[in-house]
C-alpha cells in the first residue's frame, strides 16, 4: 500500500470502518478521528478499531502529521479542524471514494454492487459465495455481514482476503458511482433516493458500461431499461418475472423465516434455500448467483453457499424477544426498502409499532410524499407509527418538512402517526403499548445507536417478567 499513515476522518462511518480495516490489514499504518469518539458514542467501534493497531485521536487536527493522506467520508465538511490542518500541511486528500476506487479497480477480477436498494445484502451474498467456495475474497461493505462476525472482529462489515478479488457495493448518493471501473457492474434497481430518476439513469447507464459484465435486475422497469443500452453479449439478465433472462427464478415460495425457489440458466438449474425473509432478498440472491457465475462459480456452490448465509445487521435483523413481543432492528429508510420491510412482516404474524427515524430534513423535502405514502399502504389496520425528530448533525437545512409534517401526510393517507420528538418518549410509549404478540419495528439509517435503543427495548421488556 504505502509506507506512509493514511488517516481516516470519519473512521467510525459505516463505509469508512471496513475500508479502514482493509487498507491496516495490508499493513499500512492507519489512524482516524469521528464526532462520535468524541462525543462519547458506540464506544465498543471504537474499542475494535483500536484492536486493529488504528491510532484514534480527537477530531481537531491534532492527529495530523506531513506525509499523512487525508480520506473523509462525505459527512465531512471543509471546516472540520483535521481537514483544515491537513490544508495547511500540504497533505493528499482523498474523499472515501476515491480510495476505494483505486483499490478496486486496480484488483485483476472485481465486482461492483450498485442500485438504490439491496446492495449491501448482495455485497454480503457474493462475499459468503465466494468465501464458501474458498476463493477468499476481500470484501467492502457499508453494513455488517453476520457470517464473518467473531469475539474479535464484532463489526465484520469488511472482509480481507486477496486484494486482487475485489468485492464491493459503491454509492450513486454523491455521484461517486462514476469512479468505479468494475469487471462484472451488478445494478439492483433503481428508485426515488438521494438523487432525481433523470441524473440516477444517467449515473447507472455509464456504470454498467464501463464494466466487461452488467449484470441487471429485469424485474425492475427502471433498471430493465437501462439495461437496453447494454451491448447483448455483455448484459447478464436475472429476474422471477422476465422472459428472457439468463438466471431466471421459478416456483418461488415465501415463509416468514426464509424462502426457496429455482433457479434456472440455460441447460441448468439449481434449488436455492434461504433462511433471510422477503421476495426482495430472493431476488437479491439471484443477483448474487448470476454475479460468482461469472466468476467461475457453479450453481452448486452458489446455492450451498447461500443456505448458509445469514443476513445483515440491522437488515431485518430479530434483536431478541421478551414478554411475548418481538424487536426487529431494520435499515428502511426511503420508499423502496420501507416497502420491502413492510411486504416481509406482513409474511408473520402480529401488531406491528414501528420507530422511523428520518435520516435527515432533505430526505424529508425530496421524498417525504413517497415515504408516507409507503407507510399508509404498508401498515394494517392496528399498526402505529411512531416519529421522532429527524437526524440533525449540524449546518444549515430548511426544515420545513419535519417528522410532524410526515405524521400528518400518513394520518392523511390513511395511517396511525404521531410525532414525539424525542426518542426517548417513543421508547416509553412502545413499552406502554405493546401487547404480547406484537412486534416492535425499529427503522432508520445514519445513526447507530438505533441498534442499542433496539436492544434496550428487549431488555426493558424482558424486565417485566
Amino acid at each position: 500500500m504505502t509506507d506512509s499513515t493514511i488517516f481516516f476522518c470519519g473512521i467510525g462511518g459505516s463505509g469508512m470502518l471496513p475500508l479502514a480495516s482493509i487498507v491496516r490489514a495490508s499493513g499500512a499504518k492507519v489512524a482516524g478521528s469521528d464526532r462520535s469518539l468524541d462525543a462519547g458514542r458506540v464506544a465498543s467501534k471504537f474499542a475494535y478499531l483500536r484492536s486493529l493497531g488504528i491510532s484514534l485521536f480527537p477530531q481537531d487536527g491534532s492527529g495530523l502529521q506531513p506525509g499523512m493522506t487525508l480520506v473523509t467520508s462525505a459527512a465531512v465538511e471543509e471546516t472540520v479542524p483535521d481537514v483544515v490542518r491537513a490544508r495547511e500541511l500540504g497533505l493528499q486528500h482523498l474523499t472515501r471514494p476515491q480510495f476505494l476506487a483505486k483499490l478496486l479497480n486496480d484488483a485483476q477480477r472485481s465486482v461492483a454492487v450498485g442500485g438504490t436498494s439491496g446492495k449491501s445484502t448482495v455485497t454480503g451474498m457474493i462475499g459468503w459465495i465466494l468465501h464458501h467456495a474458498h476463493r477468499q475474497p476481500t470484501v467492502m461493505n457499508g453494513a455488517v455481514m453476520k457470517n464473518f462476525v467473531t469475539p474479535s472482529a464484532p463489526f465484520a462489515s469488511a472482509l480481507v482476503g486477496d486484494p486482487e478479488l475485489f468485492v464491493s457495493e459503491v454509492d450513486e448518493s454523491d455521484g461517486s458511482i462514476a469512479l468505479y471501473k468494475p469487471e462484472i457492474a451488478v445494478l439492483t434497481n433503481i428508485s426515488l433516493d438521494h438523487k432525481e430518476m433523470t441524473e440516477l439513469r444517467s449515473l447507472f447507464a455509464a456504470f454498467l458500461l464501463r464494466a466487461r459484465k452488467a449484470v441487471v435486475n429485469l424485474d425492475d422497469p427502471e433498471t430493465r431499461a437501462i439495461a437496453d443500452v447494454v451491448p447483448t453479449d455483455n448484459c447478464v439478465g436475472y429476474g422471477f418475472d422476465s422472459p428472457g433472462a439468463r438466471f431466471m427464478g421459478k416456483n418461488l415460495e415465501l415463509a416468514a423465516d426464509g424462502s426457496s425457489f429455482t433457479v434456472i440458466s440455460g441447460d441448468e438449474s439449481q434449488e436455492v434455500r434461504l433462511s433471510v425473509p422477503g421476495r426482495h432478498n430472493a431476488s437479491n440472491a439471484l443477483a448474487a448467483i448470476a454475479a460468482t457465475r461469472q466468476l467461475g462459480v457453479s450453481l452448486e456452490d452458489a446455492a450451498a453457499g447461500l443456505e448458509r448465509f445469514e443476513g445483515l445487521k440491522r437488515r431485518f435483523e430479530i434483536v431478541g424477544t421478551a414478554a411475548g413481543v418481538t424487536v426487529i432492528d431494520d435499515f428502511a429508510h426511503n420508499p423502496d426498502k420501507i416497502d420491502a420491510t413492510l411486504a416481509t412482516l406482513r409474511q408473520g404474524d402480529g401488531r406491528l409499532l414501528i420507530m422511523f427515524q428520518p435520516h435527515g430534513y432533505g430526505p424529508l423535502a425530496k421524498m417525504g410524499e413517497e415515504l408516507a405514502a409507503s407507510f399508509a399502504k404498508g401498515m394494517a389496520s392496528g399498526d402505529r407509527l411512531y416519529l421522532p425528530d429527524p437526524v440533525y448533525q449540524g449546518g444549515t437545512v430548511d426544515r420545513t418538512r419535519g417528522s410532524d409534517w410526515l405524521a400528518e401526510q400518513v394520518r392523511a393517507a390513511g395511517g396511525d402517526a404521531e410525532h414525539i420528538p424525542e426518542r426517548a418518549a417513543i421508547g416509553e410509549a412502545l413499552l406502554e403499548e405493546a401487547r404480547e404478540g406484537d412486534r416492535i419495528v425499529i427503522m432508520g439509517a445514519r445513526d447507530d445507536s438505533l441498534s442499542e435503543f433496539a436492544a434496550e427495548l428487549v431488555e426493558r421488556l424482558a424486565a417485566r417478567n
